[in-house]
């Protein structure tokens, strides 16, 4: 997992193929004017804008969730989200089976910590990082790319 500011994208984009392409995306965008929806960036990259209330911690670890066969990058575009999280590792109750479709698996397990993203800051979770997202009151708006591994 990485946290940091959008200004330090650019530090980020030899990691993955399509960084590059996702951090140009924020940068040649009105990112606080995007209406939600997925937009498809190319071949392996597409990004999800969407703009809702928070949940509480409750609701969103019934989803606590992680992927195998993308790399998710969160950004926090306006409003304050606080993220569970805890290493796959370390997460031995399952909730269900992996769907190859939605590319999703879920767990039962209690994360190891809590942290909160706010505006213009982003979060990128790797296969290895379990995580709930959308914990807050208030509107959060978002975008979550998707870069296919």
């Amino acid at each position: 997992m990485i946290i940091d500011t959008l200004n330090n994208g650019s530090k980020y984009t030899s990691l993955h193929p399509l960084f590059a392409k996702a951090f140009d995306f924020i940068n040649q965008n009105d990112i606080a004017a995007l209406e939600d929806g997925t937009i498809q960036i190319e071949e392996g990259l597409k990004v999800i804008v969407s703009k809702a209330n928070g949940k509480t911690r409750e609701t969103s670890l019934a989803k606590f969730e992680c992927h195998d066969k993308n790399i998710d990058i969160q950004v926090c575009v306006k409003g304050l989200e606080t993220i569970a999280w805890k290493p796959r590792e370390k997460c031995v109750t399952p909730n269900g089976d992996y769907n190859p479709e939605k590319d999703v698996r879920f767990f039962n397990d209690t994360p190891d910590m809590d942290f909160q993203l706010t505006d213009g800051q982003f979060v990128i979770f790797y296969p290895g990082d379990v995580h709930a997202p959308m914990i807050g009151e208030g509107e959060i708006k978002k975008l979550v790319f998707k870069v296919k591994i």
